[in-house]
């Protein structure tokens, strides 16, 4: 598999693009806002021949969603998340006026709904779905154990940890999501991060002064 970071919105979010040899890929999280935004995107898919069949939302903070319906209505492809966080996504239009994005038009509805343990196949490759809630009720990652890497959304980054200030935001669950499901996987899993750069969760677990 191979990973594309694209950073979008005035958020600076990250949005990837997972893709292997089959030309399949999936957009995880489209952050694109502008239309130039939405142009990076689809240059680079065309540039590279893929073919997207999926679109995904580790969480539906406004910063992660802005590009949802573009994806889905270009591409034509379903969006897929954890149902907790329809809250989130049905209230997403309200919270875009209140930071002034009024260009966003909603987001689609979900087709299918990603639950804890289960897999998500493409190509000819398999994304594992960690269900991590306390940034956002419905918080999932996505987990190549194949390949060793994480695309793990808001819950962790760089020597630091997602808000839990927004609403249904919890700052215990979220410690209990880091602590059952990513420190358990290896000390070189390569993560993601919703904003800011990839880091490694051995750095993490010495160095985050949120986990120690």
């Amino acid at each position: 598999m191979k990973i594309k970071k694209l950073t979008f919105n005035p958020f600076q979010e990250n949005t990837y693009v997972i893709y292997d040899e089959s030309k399949q890929c999936v957009i995880i999280d489209p952050g694109c806002y502008e239309k130039t935004e939405e142009e990076e995107l689809a240059n680079f898919i065309a540039e590279n021949d893929l073919n997207p069949v999926s679109l995904m939302n580790t969480h539906c903070h406004i910063d992660h969603i802005l590009g949802n319906r573009f994806v889905a209505d270009k591409w034509d492809v379903e969006l897929h998340m954890h149902k907790a966080d329809l809250p989130l996504l049905e209230n997403s239009v309200e919270v875009s006026k209140m930071y002034g994005l009024e260009k966003y038009s909603g987001s689609p509805y979900p087709k299918h709904f990603l639950e804890d343990g289960t897999s998500f196949s493409f190509g000819k490759s398999e994304l594992s779905i960690l269900f991590t809630p306390g940034h956002a009720p419905g918080h999932i990652c996505f987990y190549s154990n194949k390949h060793n890497f994480i695309i793990s959304g808001d819950i962790i980054f760089q020597m630091s940890i997602g808000r839990t200030d927004l609403p249904l935001g919890n700052y215990d669950t979220l410690i209990g999501s880091i602590t059952q499901k990513l420190l358990p996987l290896p000390d070189s899993t390569q993560i993601y991060c919703g904003h800011g750069p990839n880091t490694v969760l051995g750095f993490e677990k010495e160095h985050n002064p949120f986990l120690q």
